[in-house]
């Protein structure tokens, strides 16, 4: 019978551990590493995950945004580029008035101010072609309505003022008129005197015809004139003259001086230009029923038709001639000032043609 001693259990008992422990640290290692590989495959696959993602979403992105730009991009061009039609139509008047078109310069203009009737540089334009066009009245109506705006109008507004208070601008350096009808030469005692305005002191700030009822008069006219300074100037009023000058017709053909009766008087008491109101003159323009033909003149007439061989008397020129049917025409009035001209203003505006102003005054 074979005995078991108590070493020999202590070396199987030794064996059998070191067995099972090699045995536990394989299927560790085997534990290990099939963890470690499912755990890197996962790690792999949720970082290739968002690349696929991205792949799907990129293509459809740059595709809408070229169609985008060109669906979009000429109204985003257009929209600030565009000119509205009142400025195209003002571009366009202002090229046909400086082919010296201005009928269809001023059609433009007036179907432009009907677009925007508040629009300053219109106004500006139109009345400068109805200066053009010597439309001395509507071109001063159009510059009030550019005052009316305000300072909003900016240098449109500035010019609308100058020009107001100048009249019309004068036309280039001509022959003199014709010998003033009524001058006039104000104030006696002299005042120190600033020049400036670019130039021009004195302006005309109103020239308006009124007519009076008069059963012993053809025509009896008022012509009112008001005459500004510019503002912080001083006035040497015994400097200042004014020339109006009235004409006829003669039978409606013939452009003459007229000889109806003419007088003057200030409105203003002081007419001395000392504050920046204005100064006012009137002028009367009469002419009295029946003034044609002189009582020689009638005499030897009727002599003429009671005589059948006696010829009838040849007008001289100056007499019967000039004493055809005489009617009113109009007015040039002008301004100076240390005997330069500082203004002028005439109705109708062809007048200024015919007689254009001198730079200087005559002494």
């Amino acid at each position: 019978m074979r005995i078991l001693t108590l070493s020999s259990l202590l070396k199987s008992d030794s064996s059998f551990k070191i067995g099972l422990g090699v045995v536990i640290f394989f299927a560790a290692a085997e534990i290990f590493s099939v963890g470690y590989y499912y755990i890197g495959r996962a790690r792999t696959g949720s970082a290739a995950a968002p690349p696929s993602i991205a792949a799907v979403r990129t293509p459809s992105a740059p595709a809408a945004t070229p169609s985008a730009r060109k669906g979009e991009s000429p109204a985003a061009e257009a929209s600030p580029a565009a000119p509205s039609l009142s400025d195209r139509l003002l571009k366009e008047a202002v090229e046909l008035r400086d082919r010296g078109d201005t009928a269809n310069a001023l059609a433009r203009l007036q179907e432009a101010s009907g677009q925007d009737p508040k629009n300053a540089r219109i106004l500006e334009e139109l009345a400068k072609t109805y200066e053009s066009m010597q439309n001395i009245d509507r071109s001063n109506e159009t510059w009030r309505k550019i005052q009316e705006i305000g300072p909003s109008a900016g240098a449109s507004f500035e010019l609308a003022d100058k020009r107001l208070k100048m009249g019309v601008p004068t036309p280039g350096v001509a022959e003199a008129g014709p010998p003033g009808l009524s001058r006039l030469d104000t104030g006696s005692s002299p005042v120190a005197a600033d020049t400036g305005w670019g130039g021009s002191t004195l302006g005309i700030t109103e020239a308006t015809v009124t007519e009076t009822p008069d059963p012993d008069a053809d025509t009896n006219l008022m012509l009112r004139i008001g005459i500004r300074k510019q503002s912080k100037t001083v006035i040497d009023h015994t400097k200042v003259k004014i020339q109006v000058f009235f004409y006829d017709t003669i039978d409606d053909k013939d452009i003459k001086l007229t000889d109806a009766d003419v007088t003057y008087e200030w409105l203003t008491p002081n007419h001395d230009w000392a504050d920046t109101n204005p100064e006012i003159l009137s002028v009367t323009y009469l002419r009295p029923k029946n003034k044609v033909l002189s009582s020689e003149a009638a005499l030897a007439a009727a002599a003429a038709s009671v005589n059948p061989g006696k010829k009838s008397r040849t007008s001289k020129p100056g007499s019967s001639a000039e004493s055809g049917q005489r009617k009113y025409l109009g007015y040039i009035v002008r301004v100076y000032y240390h005997d330069q001209l500082q203004a002028v203003r005439a109705e109708p505006p062809r007048l200024l043609k015919l007689y254009p102003p001198s730079p200087t005054a005559s002494p």
